[in-house]
């Protein structure tokens, strides 16, 4: 008897169980797949896909390849997820996310319900929350992006946009938060839009309710809500002397770094809080669950890793600022400290932070889940104003106390300025 691959066998099991696969001729599956993390329920594969890894999950409704071939390595997809053509690595897809063809989104990124982008959008390391919608043709990698409450009533990225997230010193120190946590999980902040064929400058901090009009290149945060801003020509032109690794605005860029990773461990006492319980009784609902941790932990390494390759540049930025004369006591402090900031957000301590304000909302939380017993989108969306404050004000809470125990590592970077609040 002729032995059969095992990519066909696992093909097999898969139409046994279900998947409805449009052409299984044209299906490469790895060996490292395992098929009892691919759903028989209304699952569809259609022709040209790959699917590989071993952490690869796909939930019940998914629709792979409409528009195109798709790649799939190590994602874990929701239910009802449409990704329509393209490449996708180590990301996490919630419940009715979807994304068009020629889409490219690599490792670290979350996509929570029903956030989607239109056709060749590239993302990396990026958080969309519910309903963030994506145009065509943008490069949107490094940040995250909050705002919204519904379909009819979300953030959105023109299409032609650009999150410029890399410096002519080599530096991907640009996360940016386009909105934050602390408000942006309650789904009832007013969205952001940011016009077509314009672009941010990261590392930047952005309000909600902000209209940044098309064509515009922001370099500047804007925490104030509810703003519109218009582009203008750059404030300089022609040819100006370049000095490499001058960091001239070094405690800016350290303080919304640190503010990011902040955030991101706002998020993570989130899903662990509050997210975890609505995976259960969904089918695979552990693994996305632990998908969405996965993801959170290479978020906050890639913004560590970044800070840590930025402050070895700092011996060279200090000599050239002192042959200009210039103060240097900053980059000094960055350069040494560096180290010990980061630990901060690796020190399982933290989940003590904010413990009062975490039981007083937890407890509301809790009660008005029982009497609604609905989805999670519909349980935040139906929170009484009073309870989502606590909710914002504890997670609030774990952003300020990280940031404050980082400012005093690098008091030379007055990073608590007044003139540079950690959130409105």
């Amino acid at each position: 008897m002729e032995l059969k691959p095992m990519a066909y066998q696992k093909i097999v099991q898969l139409a046994e169980k279900g998947v409805d696969i449009r052409n299984p001729l044209t299906l490469d599956i790895g060996d490292e797949v395992n098929v009892d993390h691919i759903s028989g329920k209304g699952v569809t594969i259609y022709p040209g896909c790959r699917i590989y890894g071993h952490k690869t999950v796909i939930a019940p409704g998914a629709q792979i390849g409409r528009e195109g071939p798709v790649t799939v390595e190590n994602c874990q997809i929701g239910p009802k997820v449409e990704l329509k053509g393209g490449y996708f690595k180590q990301a996490v897809f919630l419940e009715k996310a979807n994304m068009g063809l020629g889409a490219h989104v690599r490792e670290g990124c979350i996509l929570e319900e029903e956030a989607n982008g239109a056709h060749c959008v590239g993302l990396k390391q990026t958080i969309l929350f519910p309903f963030v919608t994506l145009g065509s043709l943008i490069n949107f990698c490094d940040c995250l992006m909050a705002g919204g409450s519904s379909r009819k009533d979300h953030s959105e990225v023109g299409s032609s946009y650009i999150h410029f997230n890399f410096t002519p010193n080599g530096d991907k120190t640009t996360a940016s938060l386009i909105g934050d946590v602390p408000r942006g999980v309650m789904l009832n902040q007013p969205p952001i839009f940011l016009g077509g064929q314009g672009g941010l400058v990261g590392p930047l901090r952005l309000g909600y309710g902000n209209v940044v009009s098309a064509g515009t290149i922001l370099r500047q945060d804007v925490t104030d809500d509810n703003k519109l801003i218009l582009g203008k020509p750059h404030r300089r032109s022609g040819v100006v002397p370049f000095t490499p690794a001058a960091y001239l605005n070094l405690s800016r860029i350290v303080r919304n770094n640190f503010l990011y990773l902040a955030n991101l461990t706002a998020l993570d006492a989130w899903y662990r809080n509050v997210r975890k319980d609505f995976f259960e009784g969904q089918e695979f609902g552990d693994l996305i669950y632990e998908g969405l941790v996965d993801k959170l932990s290479l978020a906050r390494e890639e913004r560590i890793k970044r800070l840590k390759a930025m402050a070895e540049k700092m011996p060279r930025s200090s000599e050239n600022s002192r042959a200009e004369g210039k103060r240097t006591t900053g980059k000094e402090e960055f350069g040494r400290r560096i180290e010990s900031a980061c630990e901060l957000f690796s020190d399982q301590r933290n989940a003590q932070i904010g413990s009062d304000d975490r039981e007083r909302f937890l407890n509301a939380f809790h009660e008005h889940k029982r009497n609604t017993g609905a989805t999670y989108i519909e349980v935040i969306k139906s929170l009484p104003i009073h309870i989502s404050t606590a909710g914002t004000l504890w997670l609030q809470a774990i952003v300020q106390e990280l940031y404050t125990r980082v400012a005093a590592f690098f008091p030379s970077l007055e990073l608590l300025k007044k003139d540079h609040p950690i959130a409105e």
